[in-house]
């Protein structure tokens, strides 16, 4: 049995540290790697449906603002009505 304090022993405590240091340096460069990956597909994914749901958005606005002038022109046609009914209405109760 040899002791720790031959040279044969230390080069292998310094080549298996060394080999352990780079292993553990190879690992965290390729999670950080794939982590960043992965964040950045999942922003594009969001920056996607964000996009979509303004287009969605857009759309609803366009269609309420046609409907709204729509019912615009209604009520105008209905107060019209209503006006033309009320002066029928009080002319022939003043006549009266």
């Amino acid at each position: 049995m040899s002791a720790v304090n031959d040279p044969q022993v230390w080069t292998l405590i310094g080549v298996f540290t060394t080999i352990m240091l780079g292993a553990m340096t190879l690992m965290t460069v390729q999670i950080n790697r794939t982590i960043a990956a992965s964040i950045n597909g999942l922003r594009g994914e969001m920056i996607g449906r964000i996009d979509g749901v303004h287009h969605r958005i857009d759309g609803l606005h366009g269609e309420m603002n046609a409907r709204f002038d729509t019912m615009d022109t209604k009520f105008e046609h209905l107060d019209r009505d209503v006006t033309a009914l009320s002066r029928h209405i009080w002319r022939d109760t003043t006549g009266d």
